[in-house]
């Protein structure tokens, strides 16, 4: 019995700086571990470094100067304008610094997803590793999440922890945080990309039929887990 091929999921990744979590997207699909066609790479910072990574990928790179426009609606109406001319199956938020309308998460809903910088709903917004310090945390970690109107709060499916160090600095939490979510990131979307990911009416996540009642875990130091 040959093992069925999963087709490439179309999508877009928006991005505002240097990508990183897009230049890991992009290595697990020359691996051959994610299912995707990245058809196009948005930025709302011409001058993204994530931009140029992008292209040298030989993918697709857009800029939408979010400065040039009138107000929040005007942009989000122009970034989906644009968005929609490559017809994703899923909107990628890697590193994404705007908070978007409630109609524009309500056109893409249940198929957007962002990675965040903290245990959610533990410190969503800025700042999250100084955050966590200042808090006292002895653990940290990111977050992926379905993005809705509410800014961090969508149902949030896979996380990854992270000791916090007593010798620990806002950029040395950063970077440990950021490897995991070079790995977290990956596999949620290779879940959304099989089909197993998905959300309900009721705006609950479901991995392979069944509601998420609360985040799955990757170990921060094993392979990934079997589930």
């Amino acid at each position: 019995m040959t093992e069925a091929v999963t087709a490439p999921l179309p999508v877009v990744i928006l991005i505002s700086g240097r990508g990183s979590n897009m230049q890991a997207i992009i290595e697990a699909v020359r691996r051959g571990e994610l299912p995707l066609d990245i058809r196009a790479v948005i930025s709302n910072r011409p001058q993204a470094a994530g931009l140029l990574r992008a292209k040298q990928a030989g993918i697709a790179t857009v800029s939408i100067d979010h400065t040039l426009f009138k107000d929040r609606h005007a942009f989000d109406q122009a970034l989906q304008t644009t968005i929609d001319r490559y017809q994703p199956g899923l909107v990628i938020l890697a590193g994404f610094m705007r908070i978007l309308s409630a109609d524009f998460v309500a056109h893409y809903r249940g198929r957007m997803l962002n990675v965040h910088p903290s245990l959610l709903p533990d410190f969503p917004g800025l700042n999250t590793h100084q955050r966590a310090l200042d808090a006292g945390c002895k653990v940290h970690g990111a977050s992926v999440h379905f993005v809705t109107a509410d800014m961090d709060g969508g149902p949030v499916v896979l996380q990854v922890r992270v000791p916090v160090y007593p010798q620990d600095t806002a950029a040395s939490l950063a970077a440990r945080v950021l490897t995991q979510e070079h790995r977290l990131y990956p596999l949620a979307i290779r879940w959304f990309a099989e089909g197993r990911l998905t959300v309900n009416d009721h705006g609950q996540a479901l991995l392979d039929g069944a509601i998420l009642k609360e985040p799955r875990q990757l170990p921060a130091n094993t392979g990934e887990p079997a589930w």
